[in-house]
């Protein structure tokens, strides 16, 4: 019986030894200024696990946003809801007017267990200041 229990234990350290670890996944919340954003939007053009998220109110988002974003109003009973809705997986670049809500925003997503969040620093008027597109 001894020798069937060593046996057995010894199998498992082989086994375990043989085995790889599975990747540990890196959560990434970071500020970027509007021309990194750019360059992002850019390097994940077509790409469907990228969202440009514009956290400004429906009627900012109407004078103007960046292409393809999506609006959530920071300032919404339902905002924090909405949020839990998305996929958790996607990688989120995030803005607002100055950089104010949409740093509150990734901030939620971190505490709701969202995996990637970028923060563009400036918001939109900084972008729009660095000549860079908007789209009505």
């Amino acid at each position: 019986m001894k020798r069937l229990l060593l046996i057995l234990l010894v199998a498992a350290a082989v086994l375990t030894i043989g085995c790889p670890k599975a990747p540990v996944a890196t959560r990434v919340f970071t500020d970027i200024p509007p021309q990194e954003a750019f360059n992002l939007i850019e390097d994940n053009e077509g790409n469907p696990d990228f969202v440009i998220l514009d956290v400004r109110t429906p009627g900012e988002f109407a004078q103007g946003h960046i292409e393809n974003a999506i609006n959530i109003d920071y300032n919404s009973e339902i905002f924090r809801e909405e949020l839990n809705n998305l996929d958790k997986d996607k990688a989120y670049l995030v803005y607002c007017a100055s950089g104010s809500r949409s740093k509150g925003a990734v901030a939620i997503m971190q505490e709701l267990g969202f995996m990637t969040a970028y923060n563009m620093q400036g918001g939109i008027s900084q972008w729009q200041q660095d000549g860079l597109p908007v789209t009505e």
